[in-house]
């Protein structure tokens, strides 16, 4: 056992968006280490599963990110039963995909609700318990936070605010001994990237994308790089590494994307409604 990981080892953590994909993978990666954990999210009976499997103390419960009065409720009840937490994990998110023009107001603003103002949610029910452990605070963003992408615009414009917020809450609580990191991801083998190949918008505009790009890669593999950006308090995580290498080029991104979406992006396309299992239920299905 590393030193990281004795670190670690006896302390909670809570993961949004926990019932599948990245908050699931990661959950059992943390319980793994020791950690007990606390699993958030809408769909109550596979987070009940989710939290039977794992190795560790741990227990669920059913709430929405985006409601203040319950998420303060839940943070008590997790300090209750755990302690304070010395990790949370913003994962929950939805997706939309589909032209800006004639989209739906209510599924456009649900995207931005989970993704942006639910993570803020979340960082602010539970940062009390953070600073009391000097804790670390992982916000679960996208290659999008780096480059939009057409056909995603609710996705992208809330992958973008949880980065600024991220880096502007990094500065607002590091002399208070908490720390802060973003993880930028790619494709991951979700729901939400399952349910998404199902609509042509989606699956065209990742098939159209360069072939580093489009790759899908599995949750459980992204799980043991996100665990150790946490073991180690990393300010950023790149899932594939190769993501690392876009920030250096990000101020050339529109217009390279512009110039793409000319021949790779057509006309026509239908709105693909709320992507994954979680988003069907009005929640979170994470990443």
């Amino acid at each position: 056992m590393t030193g990281c990981q004795r670190v670690l080892r006896g302390r909670s953590a809570v993961v949004t968006g926990a019932a599948r994909g990245i908050g699931a993978a990661v959950a059992r990666r943390l319980a793994l280490r020791g950690v007990k954990v606390a699993l958030l999210g809408l769909e109550g009976d596979a987070l009940a599963r989710v939290s039977r499997s794992l190795p560790t103390e741990s227990a669920h419960w059913e709430v929405d990110v985006t409601d203040d009065t319950a998420m303060a409720r839940v943070a008590d009840e997790v300090r209750d039963r755990f302690g304070p937490p010395s990790v949370v994990v913003a994962n929950a998110g939805v997706a939309e995909g589909g032209p800006f023009v004639g989209s739906d107001p209510a599924t456009w603003r649900r995207v931005i609700d989970v993704n942006l103002v639910g993570s803020a949610v979340t960082a602010r029910t539970f940062l009390p318990g953070l600073l009391d452990t000097r804790g670390y605070y992982l916000q679960i963003a996208s290659l999008a936070s780096i480059g939009a992408a057409p056909m995603m615009s609710a996705y992208c414009a809330s992958k973008a605010g949880v980065e600024s917020f991220s880096h502007a809450l990094r500065a607002e609580v590091a002399p208070q001994g908490v720390a802060v990191g973003i993880a930028y991801l790619n494709w991951i083998d979700t729901d939400m990237i399952r349910d998404a190949d199902r609509h042509a918008v989606m699956r065209d505009l990742r098939t159209h994308m360069p072939r580093p790009a489009r790759k899908v890669y599995p949750a459980a593999d992204v799980a043991v790089r996100l665990v150790s950006a946490v073991e180690s308090r990393s300010v950023t995580v790149y899932f594939p590494a190769w993501l690392r290498g876009v920030q250096a080029v990000r101020a050339a991104l529109p217009g390279l994307v512009t110039l793409w979406s000319r021949r790779a992006v057509g006309a026509g396309y239908p709105s693909t409604g709320l992507l994954g299992a979680g988003g069907r239920a009005g929640g979170a299905d994470g990443g």
